[in-house]
């Protein structure tokens, strides 16, 4: 995971996607980053490239990823849920949540997760958050390994549900993620509809990795701007706590 986070072009891509909408937060020079569902801590490394003087921590469940950001060098992350957050309220700037929400329980735990999220973060935080997208095939809900694929309806209405005010939220991977169709559409015909990442990074050349890459970045841009794709594999959004005012102060 930690080969395929550092190398594959769809990880970069994204990465700068997350940039592109974090730059609308207009974050200050220090604060602190919690990265609920840390993994191996590359988004952690790739944070604090980018904002030297902030301070970030990590927790996740699988203690096969802390062991590796360890490994790494990545030392301030914990083993713990993102349905209980071990953190006060009010004690985080930044939340980064990436491909967590659709891991957890079904029927209320993202809910609960977002909740948590909103109460670590300080009045006016800022939360990034990226989950799958339901798109063609219907994927429906798995019940033995707890996965859901999203609207972008259902996960507005649940951001503001959790006090969180939407300032981007849109499909991304629009025109690539149409290459997914017919792995996705084999699924269809097995037991479950969740089978996991790829196991191994696989190979393409340069010039391909940077034009998929520009063109994930591309996407970004455009939801940058207040545009929104119609079609997408993944869901982008960043949001804001709303302040120990009325919203509508914010």
């Amino acid at each position: 995971m930690r080969d395929l986070e550092e190398g594959l072009w769809w990880n970069a891509g994204m990465r700068d996607v997350a940039a592109l909408l974090l730059h609308l937060a207009r974050l200050p020079p220090d604060g602190v980053l919690l990265d609920v569902g840390c993994g191996s801590g590359q988004t952690m490394t790739w944070f604090e490239r980018g904002h030297p003087g902030w301070r970030t921590v990590g927790i996740d469940v699988a203690t096969e990823g802390l062991a590796a950001a360890r490994a790494r060098g990545v030392n301030a992350v914990a083993r713990a849920s993102a349905l209980e957050l071990p953190f006060r309220s009010e004690s985080v700037d930044l939340v980064i949540t990436l491909d967590v929400l659709q891991h957890v329980p079904l029927r209320g735990g993202d809910a609960k997760a977002l909740a948590e999220i909103a109460r670590v973060l300080k009045p006016g935080g800022y939360v990034f958050v990226r989950t799958n997208a339901q798109a063609f095939p219907h994927t429906p809900d798995d019940l033995a390994f707890q996965f859901h694929k999203y609207q972008p309806e259902e996960l507005n209405a649940k951001l503001a549900a959790a006090g969180l005010r939407v300032i981007r939220l849109s499909r991304v991977n629009a025109v690539l993620g149409l290459a997914e169709i017919p792995r996705e559409l084999r699924v269809r015909k097995q037991e479950h509809s969740y089978h996991g990442i790829l196991a191994e990074p696989r190979t393409a050349s340069r010039l391909s990795s940077r034009l998929k890459r520009g063109w994930l970045r591309w996407e970004g841009w455009v939801v940058r701007r207040g545009g929104r794709w119609p079609l997408g594999r993944t869901i982008v959004a960043l949001c804001q706590r709303y302040g120990a005012g009325p919203r509508g102060d914010h």
